[in-house]
């Protein structure tokens, strides 16, 4: 059954005669004001590969919309590329782009009454902030992801932006010359397609899917994979139906599948980043959720898919292996994946069943003989961390961290010490003042754990910080800490030399500190200050252990 539209407030009735005469100047025909209309919402750009193919991929979204028999219309919204980012300034931007974009989408498609949307997302923080704009203003909607990129080739090995990361590190060692740090830099990344290993990009896809707001599937094919474009078209045609007969976004998140998104991320040995991110959704869409599911479902959950940033394999592998359907059987096969709609108007078992395995695949493990018997996050707590902190422990064993600490107040305080070889086996390296709010944006050391594991420290040193990591980062690493040091949490006072003593299976992280007597001590730092939308972000964001959105509310 066809649902009213909002779009009538635009289209219907002699006093919107002004409003369908703009319309009409835009391409609109008498049956098209009978029709939804749909926002297609493209993240392109031609800054970094993530998101250069989008704006080809609109165009058979486009004409699925047309042939589901809604009307499209087109807005463009921002991406900042983590990749390019990494290790400077621009950074800070990196999660205020997931408000702003999440924001200009609400924005736009409140600001015109559409009855739908179709986010094309590629780049890390597209993709949950599509979901977050859809879960806060609860239309029908579908995400679309870009695809992955295909992997490099150095010297018969595949390899991704993790190598070129790393690279850097080997280099400041001196392990690899000036020639060899460009070979890595040209083989990386060759063409379009966002990173290839299970980073955050292709962790959120999963993660989407598996809640049922994006179609199973359609993420799977690597960007410049023919099947791309027959799945966008098929995107533009499911969403024209969503808009039609619905049902709205806020159907399909839910207690359940947010459960099985956090499965998805962790028996794949996913990006930190999702508990970020899935916080911030559920939060949007007003559904109670705990970062400590993801410690539950690490508990009881293996790592079955054998792919980087610990792993052999990448992302286009794992499309040919049998894809998100075949990993989701396994998730089922364990009888820890809960059936649940999804936007398809399939459930998400029914899903399930389409799936084809590839013949002596090895990307996706049996149940039996997993990657590794326990799933690759843990949710930490103690006197350093009292609102939680998140361990990234896939493919390193469980077990305990103690050394000394040595502290950074900022990421390039510490990036430069690594690059001087002066942090050592043993080390417990510090870095605070990279929170949400004060980074300000929370950044990613990915270019301090690529430069600890090209110096073949990954594992051999713990790292803490209240910013975040890369889902390409690995080793004993520990983000997220909250409170924040801006906001007094206790990581501000941790000094050169303390003890700091990290239990993976407790789940605890503590320090051999006189908090009392040092907190008495203790000379705030000033809230560093940028100007412009980073002091906007700064005075809004809340914790990042319930997601660090500027819209939740405290306490």
């Amino acid at each position: 059954m066809t649902r009213s539209k909002r779009s009538d407030s635009i289209t219907k009735g002699p006093s919107r005669a002004a409003a369908r005469a703009m319309l009409r100047a835009a391409g609109m025909q008498d049956d098209d004001f009978e029709k939804p209309i749909v926002a297609v919402v493209n993240t392109y750009s031609s800054v970094s590969p993530c998101n250069l193919h989008l704006k080809e991929l609109a165009d058979p979204v486009l004409e699925g919309v047309r042939a589901g028999g809604a009307y499209p219309v087109e807005f463009g919204t921002i991406v900042v590329t983590d990749g390019i980012t990494m290790g400077h300034e621009g950074m800070r931007a990196s999660l205020m782009s997931r408000e702003l974009i999440a924001d200009s989408i609400e924005l736009a498609v409140r600001g015109h009454a559409l009855d739908a949307a179709i986010v094309l997302v590629g780049c890390d923080k597209t993709l949950p902030a599509a979901a977050i704009a859809l879960a806060r203003m609860d239309i029908p909607g579908v995400v679309l992801y870009g695809g992955t990129i295909a992997p490099g080739c150095i010297d018969g090995k595949d390899v991704t932006i993790q190598e070129a990361f790393e690279a850097v590190g080997a280099h400041a060692r001196g392990d690899l010359d000036d020639a060899g740090l460009l070979k890595v830099e040209k083989a990386v990344c060759p063409g379009a397609g966002a990173c290839g290993g299970q980073f955050t990009a292709n962790t959120m896809a999963m993660a989407l899917a598996f809640m049922g707001l994006a179609p199973l599937g359609a993420g799977d094919p690597p960007a410049l994979h023919p099947d791309k474009m027959k799945e966008a078209h098929r995107c533009g045609e499911l969403v024209a139906k969503r808009a039609l007969e619905g049902p709205d976004s806020r159907t399909f998140v839910t207690e359940t599948s947010l459960r099985n998104a956090a499965l998805s991320v962790v028996a794949s040995g996913g990006s930190t980043n999702a508990v970020l991110h899935l916080a911030a959704i559920a939060s949007e869409a007003q559904v109670p959720f705990s970062i400590d599911v993801f410690d539950e479902l690490s508990r009881a959950a293996p790592v079955l898919a054998d792919m980087k940033p610990f792993g052999q394999y990448v992302a286009a592998d794992l499309f040919e292996a049998g894809g998100c359907r075949v990993f989701g059987r396994r998730l089922r096969e364990l009888g820890l994946l809960q059936d649940a709609p999804t936007v398809s108007g399939r459930t998400l078992f029914e899903e399930l069943d389409l799936g084809h395995e590839a013949d002596g695949q090895q990307v996706i493990r049996p149940v039996d003989k997993p990657v590794k018997k326990t799933g690759g996050l843990r949710i930490l707590y103690g006197d350093l961390a009292k609102e939680g902190a998140v361990l990234k422990t896939a493919g390193y064993t469980d077990g305990t961290f103690e050394g000394a600490a040595k502290v950074y107040d900022c990421e390039e305080d510490c990036f430069a010490a690594v690059s001087a070889n002066e942090i050592e086996e043993g080390d417990v390296v510090v870095i605070r003042y990279e929170g949400p709010k004060g980074g300000p944006g929370m950044r990613e050391m990915l270019a301090v754990t690529a430069a600890l594991a090209g110096q073949g420290l990954a594992g051999k040193v713990a790292l803490l910080t209240d910013g975040r990591f890369s889902g390409a980062s690995h080793g004993f690493v520990i983000g997220h800490i909250a409170p924040e040091a801006a906001v007094g949490g206790n990581i501000a006072l941790i000094q050169n030399g303390d003890l700091i003593k990290i239990d993976a299976n407790a789940r605890t992280i503590s320090a051999d500190v006189d908090w009392e007597a040092r907190r008495a001590a203790h000379v705030p730092k000033p809230q560093a200050r940028f100007g412009g939308a980073f002091d906007k972000f700064a005075a809004l964001v809340g914790s990042a252990s319930r997601g660090a959105t500027t819209t939740q509310q405290e306490g």
